[in-house]
């Protein structure tokens, strides 16, 4: 049993065993993250380079592609230089390090979420109060909470699993993945899963209901504008937070909150190359393509001088 709390690294078997699947699934990894880092920086840009856009909903959406940025980057380069070095390992340290951020930044982003919910809601609902409620203070409230938050919930992950003895080395996976340790440890992992689902409930759970809860006002505020125009701007607005929500909330609830009978390492890989890499590659990408005012300051960062003054 000695050997067993001596593991020193550990090997990320990766996504395939196949070279010419391993070399395909790099490229494809390549083009998701540098699409994924390209696009939401240049929504951060447009955002803070234009004034027409320092509003609450775009003040969480440059928040949003910032906590996308450090989500992808938290588990792809690592698995891109282990490619191209041809290595697979990783030391213990670096392996809870990446667990820490990928959970911290993860919980972040689904709270985040929620309060992009909030926000639409309000300003759906309740669009006379909306300056009012969504002060300043509040929406750096809803910000840095996830963020604290987050960053509490991980931490207490990455001590209970630094004190786990571990049978094996081998991780059946891209990247140290919280379940994947769990499954590897000899020690009793009772108190792990426990915590999981009670820490991961609320952060996942919760707030995936309140985002949906709030989504039925709004929908039966919008169903009583008069003008179809109007009603059609309303649901365009919403419409591409509602594709993020889905796709982000619907693999993670499949992946950390259902049945351990149900897994299957295939299937948890594909739902994790889901909202690890596709997610945060496509939200920049649908809030453009659906958001005039934010297609507007993208023409305005390529083709104009955003530090223009007028005459």
């Amino acid at each position: 049993m000695d050997n067993q709390t001596q593991v020193s690294e550990f090997v990320l078997l990766g996504l395939s065993q196949q070279p010419l699947q391993r070399q395909l699934l790099f490229s494809l990894s390549f083009i998701l993250y540098l699409s994924g880092c390209l696009g939401n920086l240049l929504t951060i840009l447009a955002i803070v380079l234009d004034p027409h856009l320092h509003s609450p909903m775009y003040f969480f959406l440059s928040n949003l592609s910032l906590l996308d940025i450090c989500f992808i980057s938290t588990t792809i380069p690592k698995m891109l230089v282990n490619h191209l070095c041809g290595l697979s390992t990783i030391s213990f340290s670096a392996c809870l390090a990446q667990m820490y951020f990928f959970i911290a930044f993860g919980a972040a982003d689904s709270m985040l979420l929620s309060a992009m919910a909030y926000d639409r809601y309000v300003a759906i609902c309740s669009p006379l109060h909306y300056v009012t409620i969504m002060s300043v203070l509040w929406c750096a409230l809803l910000v840095v909470i996830p963020w604290i938050s987050a960053n509490l919930i991980s931490m207490v992950h990455t001590l209970l699993m630094s004190h786990l003895s571990f049978c094996t080395n081998r991780i059946p996976h891209f990247f140290c993945d919280i379940n994947a340790l769990v499954k590897l440890s000899c020690s009793d992992t009772q108190v792990n899963e426990m915590l999981v689902l009670v820490l991961g409930g609320p952060v996942v759970l919760i707030s995936f209901v309140c985002i949906m809860a709030s989504y039925i006002p709004i929908a039966m505020a919008v169903w009583k504008v008069p003008s179809v125009q109007g009603r059609w701007k309303a649901f365009s607005t919403c419409g591409s937070h509602l594709c993020v929500v889905c796709l982000f909330y619907g693999t993670v609830i499949g992946v950390y909150f259902t049945p351990a009978s149900t897994h299957t390492t295939q299937r948890d890989m594909a739902a994790t190359v889901m909202y690890t890499m596709v997610t945060p590659m496509l939200n920049p990408f649908i809030y453009s393509l659906r958001n005039q005012d934010l297609k507007g300051a993208l023409r305005k960062l390529f083709i104009g001088n955003p530090f223009a003054k007028p005459l």
